[in-house]
């Protein structure tokens, strides 16, 4: 290669290996453990491995099929990444859902069940053909996804006389650089003389320089995975609008059992009392100071706590999921916080009185 493709090959491949560093970091080393936080790691690893194949296979067109499979597999995965990543952070969930982890199963059996069944060394027109079209379409669904999970954001951004804070100025920069992504990719299959895989890595080292430099100089990072924490930076409601919206949640809360579904976000509870996310996450964090997960856990323990007075026939975990926790190891400590003692020594208490 002449110098002008060693620095290209370099600047390429540096940044697939910087994104796998980044992950590892998201994943591991951050002070505040957040679900967004794990999908980003997500993101940058099945981005990284995409675009690394690229990389090697744009400078190597005689590699082995079995990297250009891989890469494929990896891109499987940055679609679903992505739209849990605007979710979590959108409606404040801390705890993987379990249909969540129930998608990302699924894809995951699909991909890696079509490989050994038919990999690409053996079926390269399968793939070629179908596979790759299947995979693209899959990622641009999840993009659209994406968008509509943040549209708010995105009109924010694109309305300059409306002012957005760095967190939504950081998740709509991901998305944009997500979606020049799939851009560039998906132009390049169609043949677009001006687009080519390597034009895709070149975007990516772009994008992951521009998130480092701005993790590197900003003295707090928190607030770039959560969007409503300096929107809800100690200003409260009155308290007369206050009252009638404590009463208003509680109501909906105890007539709906709306807490019994697992699967319930920020935004589905907002519907319900017809107020944006933003205000009903303001009145939790500033007037009532817990975030939804914690009210929401406040409802399934008394239920809990009812059930395990009135029946001693029903398992622990069962009586979990029925108040609408996902787990059992998230029922005992959503229990042990809210009462400070273990549901069993809760039920033995009740069974010696």
């Amino acid at each position: 290669m002449d110098t002008g493709k060693e620095l290209l090959f370099f600047f390429s491949a540096l940044g697939s290996f910087n994104g796998i560093i980044l992950g590892v970091y998201f994943f591991f080393f951050t002070k505040k453990k957040y679900l967004t936080n794990y999908f980003l790691g997500a993101l940058l690893f099945a981005l990284s491995i995409r675009i690394g194949k690229s990389v090697f296979v744009y400078f190597d067109p005689t590699l082995p099929k079995m990297y250009l499979q891989f890469g494929l597999t990896a891109c499987f995965f940055i679609g679903p990444c992505l739209y849990y990543f605007m979710r979590s952070a959108v409606d404040e969930i801390q705890i993987m859902p379990k249909s969540w982890k129930a998608t990302l199963l699924c894809w995951g059996i699909l991909i890696i069940g079509v490989g050994l069944l038919f990999p690409y060394q053996d079926y390269p027109k399968l793939w070629g053909c179908y596979l790759i079209k299947a995979i693209y379409f899959q990622w641009f669904v999840y993009i659209v996804f994406s968008a509509l999970a943040i549209k708010s954001i995105l009109g924010k951004i694109i309305d300059r006389k409306q002012k957005t804070t760095p967190s939504e100025t950081w998740f709509g920069m991901l998305f944009l650089g997500n979606f020049l992504l799939f851009l560039f990719y998906f132009l390049a299959i169609m043949g677009t003389s001006a687009a080519t895989y390597i034009s895709g890595a070149i975007v990516f080292s772009f994008i992951l320089y521009l998130i480092i430099s701005i993790l590197l100089y900003r003295k707090k990072t928190d607030d770039l995975f959560l969007l409503n924490a300096q929107k809800n930076s100690g200003k409260k409601i009155e308290e007369k609008e206050a009252v009638i919206l404590s009463q208003k949640l509680q109501n909906i809360m105890n007539d709906k059992s709306l807490y019994k579904n697992p699967n319930l976000s920020l935004q589905d509870l907002a519907k319900e009392i017809n107020i944006s996310s933003h205000q009903l996450s303001q009145f939790l964090n500033n007037n009532l100071g817990k975030n939804f997960t914690s009210f929401v856990n406040e409802f399934r323990i008394n239920e809990a706590c009812q059930i395990i007075t009135s029946n001693d026939k029903l398992t622990l975990e069962s009586i979990g999921y029925d108040v609408g926790f996902n787990s059992k190891s998230t029922f005992f400590a959503a229990f042990k916080k809210h009462t400070g003692t273990t549901p069993l020594n809760y039920q033995l208490q009740i069974l010696q009185s």
